[in-house]
């Protein structure tokens, strides 16, 4: 803490001009306040908790480019992993809200939710924009 207290001070000090005790604590106050304010209703965090591991982030990714629902059995041979582990991930996947479940008989039906295909989309245009301005930068 003392480091980061150190660092505040002397930006503090380049934007004002002189810095005091006062200062810092009061900047520190007010970060703390940002930081409550930012967490405060943290629904996101489950979200991409769920996408950073491989076959969540996989089954996802195919059934927000799928144009319709898929059988849990026509997602198995996608991922290699066990039976169970195709079922816990699209429990995870529905629990977090980027799935839905429908179930018909002894079948159950996944779909993307609009949440997961906007988020994957707002990613791809993330990722094609960088690798854009890396060729213009190039040239």
């Amino acid at each position: 803490m003392a480091e980061s207290s150190n660092r505040i001070r002397r930006l503090l000090a380049d934007s004002i001009g002189e810095c005091c005790d006062e200062h810092v604590e009061r900047r520190l106050g007010e970060l703390d306040s940002l930081a409550d304010n930012a967490f405060a209703e943290d629904r996101a965090r489950p979200v991409f908790a769920v996408l950073g591991d491989e076959t969540r982030y996989r089954l996802a990714r195919v059934l927000a480019t799928a144009e319709d629902e898929l059988c849990v059995c026509e997602l198995e041979p996608l991922v290699d992993v066990s039976e169970s582990a195709v079922s816990h991930a699209l429990s995870d996947l529905v629990d977090a809200g980027l799935v839905a479940r429908r179930k018909e008989g002894n079948w159950r039906y996944y779909r993307a939710t609009d949440l997961a295909g906007d988020l994957l989309q707002v990613a791809d245009r993330v990722k094609r924009d960088d690798a854009l301005q890396s060729e213009g930068e190039g040239e």
